[in-house]
This record gives structure tokens, sequence and C-alpha cells, in this order.
């Protein structure tokens, strides 16, 4: 089993960093490339460069008053979400499709009853 992630592409672990500006702030993340190319394909999905996408995350993530004290693992979760929810056929695994186009109230909603259950 191990075989399948030990004998992975080793570079995908390597951590990269990105300077970027939120909000005229000049910053910076480091996390690893594999994430790196997640954060690519998603913003690339609604037309947006990485950085564009991360500056939209932190707005929506302060927006809905989360604790951003580790941004570099939300944004993980992010990538890990993404994944999983295009292996459940909740978002479309098809990379012309936005991901703004799939109705995410209705997605949070049966995650929320599987919960439950």
């Amino acid at each position: 089993m191990c075989e399948l992630f030990i004998k992975a592409d080793a570079s995908q672990w390597q951590s990269r960093t990105h300077s970027l500006r939120i909000d005229g702030v000049a910053t910076s993340i480091r996390i690893e490339a594999h994430f790196w190319d997640t954060l690519t394909e998603i913003g690339a999905r609604d037309g947006m460069t990485v950085a564009q996408l991360i500056t939209k995350l932190w707005h929506e993530a302060m927006d809905a008053d989360h604790d951003l004290g580790n941004f570099t693992s939300f944004l993980r979760v992010c990538c890990a979400r993404y994944h999983a929810l295009i292996a459940a056929g909740e978002i479309s695994a098809d990379l012309h499709v936005p991901i703004a186009g799939h109705p995410a109230r209705a997605i949070l909603a049966r995650e929320a009853a599987r919960r439950m259950n």
C-alpha cells in the first residue's frame, strides 16, 4: 500500500514559497508543490490566478469570521476538500467547468446530512 505514496513524484512534497499582496500588504506563503498545483487548477477553473484565488479565499474566510491564524493549513484543507469533492462526484472533474457553477449550498447540505447519519 505505502508504495503508492513512497514512490510518487518526490517533487510534489518539496516546499515552495510564493510572494503576493493581499489588500496591498506583501506576504509570502510556503506550502508544498502539490498544493500550489491544486490551487493553480482551482483558480484556473474560475479564470483566476493563484494570487487572485488566495486573496478571494482570504476575504471570504474573514467575512465568515474564521480564525486564519494558520492560513497555510486552511489552504491545504481547501485543496484536500477540492479533491475529495471531485472524488465524491460533488464537483465535476472536467476542468472546464467553473467551481462557481456548482451548487455550494446544496453540496454543503448533503455533507451535513451525511454527517448526521
